[in-house]
């Protein structure tokens, strides 16, 4: 939400000459006479500085002799309103505008406290009144498009955003309040095009160069996005969320042990969390060093047991081990905790598999083709398992949903030759078996230990010329 400036519309003094007066305010204020440009000017200095409660008592000063200054009384609302005091702000904004009632400026400010306040009509109304009486008020339409946004409005955002640049290019906020709606919708392009042009204008935002990252690391344009978190750094050194995501782009990039190193910075800069440990654990699990992934996946969980992502990377590095008891456990962990993950419980069903506990593999894909039922690879893992569980009608019927979800996967005609060899249809097994020869030639050199099942069969063989 913007505000607009603060100043009564000219510059400070000289340094020289406002180091004076504030040094004459401070040491006697009250006993000395100031005239109004001196009082506006401290009032202003003190703004800038932050300090609002002296700006305060210098505009009622001010306010004290020219009770009648509709712009005083709108000062006093963009401080009361900057101190959080927006009850006292609104009442400081209607008492200017009884004094200059079609002054856009209060008008607007008075729709940013309104907005502060949740009364999102009544501030889209305030704008909408500014806008009567200017309809070429850029801030009008800035201040509209962040209500609009606030309430998740985003196309109808994005339309008075667009109309404040129009009236004002080189307005930085809309380019940033743009891409971060554009980056809300998912439309990338134009989320990175808007950040772009804000950053062309104001090059030393940090939280721009910190969004644009996260855009190019959805993008997978890896490098760029560490670049991009390399600037928001350089700017801010203990940008803790930018060291974080480089971390990740990083690790997306196979760059191991730099990510590893931006992991640390975030430990360094403020308490380790589970996320951060978790990360960690991950990356060392892609090195293959899976005890050092051990490790730093409990130190997750010692900061956060119901932390799932560090179960169920204890799950993978005890599956990796081949402790399959352990993995299922874990696994189990981080299925109770977020059980609405598919990709849990597809790992689950799948160590599950592994050692050789088909009835609780069938039970966790059958939660898990409910949650992710378009999914391809699921159906074709859950046939393979009612394979192996010798439920080869329901094994048809699973390739069934693999094949019509990919028609061109030769594994999902494998899938279900082996079920139709198993229901003795070896006619129907050996035409399947010849369609995903026809889509993945490959499969026909590896046949004997793709479909050991099947190779086995002389006849089959002989049908499918493999013994020549």
């Amino acid at each position: 939400m913007s505000t607009f400036d603060f100043g009564f519309g000219k510059d400070f003094p000289d340094e020289g000459r406002l180091d004076d007066l504030i040094a004459a305010f401070e040491r006697r204020g009250q006993s000395v006479y100031f005239d109004s440009d001196a009082l506006e000017d401290i009032a202003s200095y003190y703004f800038e500085k932050g300090q609002l409660d002296r700006a305060l008592v210098v505009i009622d000063r001010l306010l004290s002799t020219q009770p009648y200054s509709s712009d005083a009384w709108m000062r006093r609302g963009v401080l009361l309103n900057n101190m959080g005091r927006y009850e006292d702000a609104l009442e400081a904004y209607d008492e200017a505008l009884s004094l200059n009632p079609v002054c856009t400026e209060t008008i607007v400010n008075r729709g940013v406290t309104l907005d502060s306040l949740g009364k999102s009509v009544q501030a889209l109304e305030a704008y909408e009144t500014a806008l009567r009486y200017d309809p070429l008020n850029d801030e009008a339409y800035f201040n509209r498009g962040v209500t609009l946004e606030r309430a998740d409005k985003l196309q109808e955002a994005i339309a008075a955003f667009e109309l404040c640049s129009d009236l004002n290019p080189d307005h930085a906020e809309v380019w940033y309040e743009l891409g971060f709606c554009y980056d809300r919708l998912g439309d990338d392009p134009r989320s990175l095009r808007c950040y772009d042009r804000h950053i062309d204008i104001d090059p030393f935002s940090q939280d721009a160069w910190y969004n644009r990252g996260i855009v190019l690391n959805r993008m997978q344009r890896f490098k760029a996005a560490v670049d991009s978190y390399d600037m928001a750094i350089a700017i801010q050194a203990d940008f803790v969320s930018a060291w974080y995501n480089r971390g990740n782009a990083l690790a997306n990039m196979s760059m191991f042990d730099e990510a590893i190193e931006s992991y640390s910075k975030v430990i360094e800069l403020k308490e380790a969390d589970a996320a951060t440990y978790c990360n960690i654990g991950l990356v060392y699990e892609e090195k293959d060093d899976v005890p050092t992934a051990i490790q730093y996946f409990e130190m997750a969980l010692a900061k956060d047991e119901h932390f799932a992502e560090a179960w169920y990377g204890l799950g993978c590095c005890y599956e990796a081990l081949e402790r399959f008891d352990d993995a299922m456990e874990y696994m189990g962990r981080a299925v109770e905790i977020t059980p609405d993950f598919p990709e849990f419980w597809h790992a689950k069903a799948y160590c599950e598999f592994q050692a050789g506990a088909f009835e609780m593999a069938l039970a966790s894909y059958g939660t898990l083709v409910r949650l992710d039922c378009a999914n391809h690879d699921v159906w074709l893992d859950f046939a393979e398992t009612l394979l192996e569980a010798g439920r080869y009608r329901d094994a048809l019927s699973a390739g069934g949903h693999a094949l019509a979800l990919s028609p061109q996967c030769a594994d999902s005609f494998l899938v279900q030759a082996r079920a139709l060899h198993a229901l003795r249809r070896s006619d129907e097994c050996i035409t399947l078996v010849r369609k995903a020869f026809g889509l993945d030639p490959s499969k026909r050199a590896a046949f004997g230990q793709i479909c050991p099942d099947l190779y086995r069969s002389a006849h089959l063989r002989r049908q499918l010329g493999l013994d020549s």
